[in-house]
């Protein structure tokens, strides 16, 4: 057991890649390590949330990076607060340990007890932190300017910390986040302004999120120079931060773990869920001058696309127009499963958010949100970096079009994807620990990794 733990959550390590990080080699080099298996979908949102609360979809909530508000016919994307969570998280599971005593480890490799106050909890860059129970936390939060353009800012808790930050270190470079100018400096700015806040209150749970292998992987395939050197530089970030924090909790028996989240295998085709159903007769769309939308009050169905999934949301759950949705995808090139009703409890994903229709595709495919039938009816958000207004996931943001300097429209430049269920060791992760003993060394899930963090306290 231990009263420190730092959990670093870095979508897109594989196995392999660890043999080219010896300062992340070094640092679990006497612990534990496992295949980590994401749990479908495996994409951010929803493995965040399974391995803060452990449980899945139907319990948390989280079905995918976005949410469609039937009720408003809103969609929401990457903008959602912590209360969209269902489920008490780590932070809020910890702070039920308010007084007590908790078992810390001897010298003898024993353990004692000792009095506990509150167990302190930070998060910094997980998705869905805005306005959670922990302590403290950082996530960008951009200010939104009536004239449609974005100021720098990023919510913290405390709420002024961000100044302090921004002081020491400039502003979080969200430009660097995602994007085509997506690098190495935002994530090695999270892991500065982490390892500041741990020489400043030396949390007893720190939540860290650093992307940075989730750029090259998805824009030039997982093999691609750009990926491998990706996977150095973020050694680089890691070796820093292990520097400041055994300098912060010095003294402390500090434990780490290490989870990929997912993997990102190679793609080489795509599917238009959207066109298809624009196609057969099943989505409609508006245009106020500004291009084509979904006109998601009256279209009969619609994709929210995901990586390699899927959520199709039918008017009114009406069963004729289900069924002719079940028949327009199976047995589709890049279709894998095509679940409908109860057959969406396979992957625990029967929660009233879901879409009435899932789509998963196969390992070599992933899925774009493209709905137009031709490139001068895109809507205007389609060739810029717009993650909020666009109806699904969009990883050709990666890209640029220089001769235009805007997004191109050609969805078949994405070369690596995630997403789909991990059913080959090439799309499952690792979890990593610098003590021993941690856990088994088997094939564990998303879910335990809340139980992992949860014991070493003692609950």
């Amino acid at each position: 057991m231990s009263d420190h733990i730092i959990l670093l959550s870095v979508p897109g390590l594989r196995p392999q890649d660890t043999a080219r990080m010896p300062n992340l080699s070094g640092l679990v080099a006497g612990g534990d390590r496992a295949t980590l298996v994401p749990s479908f979908p495996a994409v951010t949102w929803p493995v965040q949330a399974n391995m803060l609360t452990g449980k899945l979809p139907v319990d948390h909530g989280v079905i995918a990076n976005g949410f469609f508000w039937r009720d408003t016919f809103q969609v929401e994307m990457w903008t959602a607060w912590n209360d969209k969570v269902q489920q008490p998280q780590i932070w809020d599971l910890l702070h039920q340990q308010v007084a007590g005593t908790l078992r810390v480890p001897r010298a003898d490799n024993g353990t004692r007890s000792v009095p506990t106050t509150k167990l302190t909890a930070a998060v910094w860059f997980p998705m869905l932190s805005k306005g959670c129970g922990a302590d403290f936390i950082c996530m960008p939060k951009p200010v939104h300017n009536p004239d449609g353009s974005e100021s720098l800012w990023c919510y913290t808790k405390p709420e002024m910390m961000y100044g302090t930050l921004r002081d020491t270190f400039g502003h979080f470079p969200l430009m660097n986040f995602w994007g085509p100018l997506a690098n190495i400096k935002s994530s090695a700015w999270i892991a500065d302004s982490a390892g500041w806040a741990m020489q400043q209150h030396r949390p007893n749970f720190f939540y860290i999120y650093l992307p940075h292998l989730d750029y090259a992987a998805q824009k030039s395939g997982p093999d691609s120079p750009a990926a491998l050197k990706a996977v150095t530089e973020l050694d680089e970030v890691i070796g820093k931060l292990a520097a400041t924090a055994a300098q912060a909790y010095q003294g402390q028996n500090l434990v780490w773990l290490v989870a990929s989240e997912y993997v990102i295998t190679p793609v080489d085709h795509v599917l238009y869920p959207n066109r298809m159903l624009r196609e057969a007769g099943l989505l409609t769309v508006k245009n106020d001058g500004a291009g084509e939308q979904i006109d998601f009050a009256n279209t009969p169905a619609w994709a929210l696309v995901d990586h390699q999934a899927s959520h199709v949301f039918v008017k009114d759950r009406d069963a004729a127009t289900i069924s002719r949705v079940v028949d327009l995808f199976r047995g589709k090139p890049g279709i894998a499963e095509v679940l409908v009703g109860g057959e969406r409890d396979k992957y625990a994903l029967s929660h009233e958010r879901a879409g009435d229709v899932v789509l998963v595709s196969t390992a070599n495919s992933w899925q774009a949100y493209y709905y137009w039938l031709d490139d001068a009816m895109a809507p205007k958000f389609a060739r810029t970096v717009d993650i909020h207004n666009k109806p699904g996931y969009d990883p050709v943001e990666l890209h640029i079009d220089m001769a235009t300097k805007s997004i191109p429209l050609d969805a078949t430049l994405v070369k690596g994807s995630h997403g789909a269920p991990a059913a080959t060791d090439a799309q499952r992760g690792v979890l990593l620990s610098s003590q021993r003993g941690m856990f088994v060394e088997r094939p564990l899930a998303d879910t335990d990794v809340c139980d992992l963090v949860l014991r070493q306290f003692g609950i």
